[in-house]
C-alpha cells in the first residue's frame, strides 16, 4: 500500500473539526509517556486555528496527522512554540520535524526579532529545537508573564513548578535568540 500524501499547512477555522481529536491525543500521549503536559481545551485549539497561529498536517483525504501552534508573549518580544502532537499512525515518519520547521518558519517570518522558546520534557522535541538553533536556558531567560505560567496549571508537575517559584520544573526551557544566532553565524564565516 502506498503511503498517503501528507499536507502540512497553516490551520484555519475550517480545521476546527479536528480540535477534539487533537486535545484527546495530547492527553493520551502525555499519559502514555508518563510526562506532564498543559492540557488545552478544544476551544483554545480552535482559537489558535482562527487566529492563524497553528500548523496542521492532514492527508489529502482529510485524515488528521499532526498539529502545533504558537503564542505571542510580552508584546511580541517572546513567541512560544507549543502543542506539538502527531497521530500515532504517523509517528516516526518525520511529520513532527516538518510541522516544527513550518511553525518555526512562520514565527520567524512574522516576528523576526522575537525570541522563540519552547518548554518540553520530550527528547525528540529537544533534538528538533537544537537543530533549529535553540539552546537550553534557565526559566529566567524566557517569558515571565504570569498568564503563561498559569497555562501550566493543568500539568501534573504544576506543584513542582510552584514550589520552585516558577524558576524551574521538570521540563527543559529552550530558547532561540535571533541576534545571538546571527552573530554566531557571522563569526563562523569570518
Amino acid at each position: 500500500m502506498e503511503d498517503p500524501v501528507i499536507i502540512i499547512r497553516q490551520a484555519t477555522g475550517a480545521d476546527a473539526q479536528y480540535a477534539d481529536l487533537i486535545v484527546k491525543e495530547m492527553k493520551r500521549s502525555a499519559l502514555e509517556r508518563g510526562c506532564g503536559i498543559s492540557e488545552r481545551k478544544p476551544g483554545y485549539i480552535i482559537e489558535k486555528m482562527n487566529e492563524g497561529k497553528a500548523i496542521i498536517a492532514v492527508t489529502e483525504n482529510g485524515e488528521w496527522v499532526g498539529f502545533s501552534y504558537y503564542e505571542i508573549w510580552s508584546n511580541g518580544t517572546f513567541i512560544s512554540n507549543s502543542g506539538m502532537i502527531v497521530s500515532p499512525l504517523y509517528r516516526k515518519h518525520g511529520v513532527a520535524h516538518m510541522i516544527k520547521e513550518k511553525v518555526f518558519a512562520m514565527c520567524r517570518a512574522k516576528y523576526p526579532e522575537a525570541k522563540i522558546f519552547s518548554i518540553t520534557s520530550g527528547l525528540s522535541i529537544m533534538k528538533m529545537n537544537t537543530e533549529l538553533g535553540f539552546e537550553p536556558v534557565t526559566y529566567s531567560e524566557i517569558v515571565q508573564d504570569e498568564v503563561f505560567w498559569k497555562g501550566c496549571s493543568s500539568c501534573v508537575n504544576y506543584d513542582v513548578l510552584c514550589s520552585k517559584g516558577y524558576k524551574n520544573c521538570l521540563c527543559t526551557a529552550m530558547l532561540y535568540e535571533p541576534k545571538a544566532v546571527n552573530f554566531e553565524r557571522s563569526m563562523v564565516k569570518a
